[in-house]
């Protein structure tokens, strides 16, 4: 998962980018058009608020997009492992949140990156399913 601060976001206005769409945490994934869109911002207002886990994994699961999902607002370093579970590609931190402190709690659950123990948004079997599978086709 790619870590952004406040900063590094604010240079890259998504209501300027062409393929990026803001999706407002209360919108349904499912009636979203995907058609040329390259990158989807789901907003966390409070970090109490976890819709946006829900619209990222429709939209990696059922929707199937492939495209980049960025969360953004009140993004707290202790969510990271459950976004990326989730099928978030991009962390914007709160401004109160290090940068150094976020890398080192990702790098603490590598694990969850390949779905070593369940299945997620991402990769759907677990680790130990893959190897069997790969094992059983050479």
């Amino acid at each position: 998962m790619k870590l952004l601060t406040t900063h590094d976001n604010a240079e890259d206005n998504a209501a300027e980018l062409p393929g990026t769409v803001v999706v407002a945490n209360d919108a349904d994934p499912m009636d979203l058009p995907l058609e040329g869109v390259k990158r989807i911002d789901l907003h966390f207002p409070k970090f109490t608020d976890g819709r946006a886990y829900s619209q990222a994994f429709l939209l990696r699961r059922r929707r199937e997009f492939t495209g980049e999902i960025r969360a953004t607002g009140d993004v707290l370093v202790d969510q990271l492992a459950q976004m990326e579970r989730s099928g978030f590609d991009v962390a914007v931190l709160r401004a109160d949140q290090p940068l150094d402190v976020a890398q080192r709690v990702l790098a603490s659950y590598p694990g969850y990156g390949v779905g070593r123990y369940q299945g997620d948004a991402v990769q759907i079997k677990p680790h130990f399913a893959q190897a069997e599978t790969e094992s059983a086709n050479p």
